[in-house]
């Protein structure tokens, strides 16, 4: 099994910390283009979501981000230090009453992209699984 690690301070601007992530995961486990997307995309959201929602942009509150090849399924596991959410509940921004609303659409997209989302630790950290065979 292949594991890897980083650990980032709740920064915005170390978005682009966490892309060289996945593009060297890319490179390490030749993911095709469509893939590699869904990655970019549901990963980048989930720490994003993470350092803003989280930790509140506090500098000295970290985000963890996992990378495991587990069989034939690459999962991220994200986590932040914050005191988590009800994932449970959450409003759909399918409805017509949340399509105008500018939030609210990142878990939406992380469920759309990939193949599994699980939450655990009351919201503090999120498996994003993708599907490899």
């Amino acid at each position: 099994m292949d594991n890897i690690k980083i650990e980032i301070p709740s920064l915005p601007e170390n978005i682009r910390i966490v892309e060289s992530f996945i593009d060297n995961a890319k490179e390490r486990f030749s993911l095709e283009d469509d893939i590699y997307g869904n990655i970019m995309i549901a990963v980048t959201e989930a720490v994003n979501n993470a350092i803003l929602h989280g930790n509140g942009k506090n500098a000295h509150k970290n985000v963890l981000l996992q990378l495991s090849l587990l069989n034939e399924n690459l999962q991220f596991t994200v986590q932040d230090e914050g005191v988590g959410f009800d994932y449970q509940h959450l409003p759909d921004p399918t409805a017509p009453e949340n399509l105008e609303k500018p939030g609210g659409r990142g878990i939406f997209l992380m469920k759309n992209l990939c193949d599994e989302v699980k939450f655990h630790e009351g919201g503090k950290k999120v498996d994003l699984i993708f599907y490899l065979g």
